[in-house]
């Protein structure tokens, strides 16, 4: 069982667009409005694990995976427009974009194909190795759903650390520049991955 937190662990904690978005708003100095998001992400994992703990990998079938990673990738650029668009004035509290709601990450680690990809050995190898159904299922699924809500979490309070040494209008605005240009390009790796290959293969 010490496997599966592990393997959960590894892979939610690792650089991700939903990880992005919490190290760009705690920079930004949002930190206090980011628990939302952090809360849908947990939530999107939830889901994920309960409906392939129980349903299994069926559900998923090739042609459903492009559709969602097509989907996730418009939506990661879209944020990333949003982020870039952002006012960077250091004086008005507001100067981050608002974007890091319950909906946002709900929607965004739905529809992140690493979420799907991080969930399907849990629930379909793990947890029946295991030997984890029924409550116990439920059990784990909440506590994984945790661990997923603090990984955007982990970088918000890393952003707001680093957030707190800037004081140029000028680097902040760069910093989102760059986040928005590495969201961009984790779409593009997402999209060449999960649905450009697939496609052409």
């Amino acid at each position: 069982m010490l496997a599966i937190v592990a393997y959960a662990l590894g892979v939610m904690y690792t650089p991700g667009p939903v990880n992005l978005l919490g190290l760009n708003v705690g920079i930004n100095g949002q930190a206090k409005q980011s628990a939302g998001f952090c809360l849908g992400v947990g939530m999107a994992m939830l889901v994920y694990l309960l409906v392939l703990g129980w349903a299994g990998a069926a559900w998923i079938s090739g042609n459903a995976l492009i559709l969602v990673s097509a989907l996730g990738c418009s939506y990661i650029v879209y944020l990333a427009v949003k982020i870039a668009r952002a006012n960077a004035d250091l004086d008005e509290p507001d100067h981050a974009p608002r974007l890091l709601n319950f909906r946002d990450g709900l929607v965004m680690q739905l529809l992140n194909p690493k979420a799907i990809v991080a969930t399907l050995p849990i629930a379909t190898l793990q947890f029946p190795a295991a030997g984890i159904q029924g409550v116990s299922l439920v059990v784990w699924a909440l506590g994984l759903s945790a661990m997923a809500a603090g990984a955007p979490g982990s970088y918000v309070v890393i952003g707001s650390l680093v957030g707190e040494r800037i004081k140029s209008t000028r680097v902040v605005k760069g910093f989102n520049w760059l986040m928005a240009g590495l969201l961009v390009a984790v779409a593009i790796s997402i999209g060449v991955e999960h649905v450009w290959v697939p496609l052409a293969g």
